[in-house]
């Protein structure tokens, strides 16, 4: 399993927005700007979260997007199989039940359900909070005297 770009940037868009989620709707150039990727990139990305009730879009002047629900309701596993599809290390896994005529006798089938599994659970495990929460934590111990 490799994440994408599109992936990748869907998380950093969405971080940017929660992070940001006090300033109202944020213009995509801003987005961009911030996070140093093309807004033509982010356009492709934007039909994918407004579909399925990630983003509010605000057109207009004061238009943009923002979070529809609060960063803590968002996890790194549900905004990846949003942008990838799915998460698992081998299409047998995806399948329930699972249509691999060799299932029965397939030694490493368990092998591939323990790892789908252990990607999934600790993907889930991280909202778009805690990784806010961390690197507030990890700039708030960043001092100089």
């Amino acid at each position: 399993m490799k994440i994408s770009t599109k992936g990748r940037y869907a998380l950093r868009m969405l971080l940017d927005l929660a992070e940001h989620e006090n300033d109202g709707f944020i213009a995509l150039k801003d987005i961009a700007e911030r996070q140093g990727i093309s807004k033509k990139y982010l356009e492709q990305i934007v039909p994918i979260l407004s579909k399925t009730n990630v983003l509010q879009t605000s057109r207009g002047f004061q238009g943009g997007y923002r979070l529809a629900q609060a960063p803590s309701k968002y996890t790194v596993g549900m905004i990846l199989r949003l942008t990838e599809g799915s998460l698992s290390p081998v299409p047998c896994v995806d399948q329930d039940p699972i249509q691999c005529e060799r299932s029965n006798e397939c030694v490493t089938l368990p092998i591939w359900q323990g790892l789908n599994k252990v990607i999934n659970d600790y993907l889930d495990s991280i909202t778009l909070q805690d990784i806010l929460d961390r690197q507030r934590e990890r700039y708030s111990n960043d001092y100089i005297i």
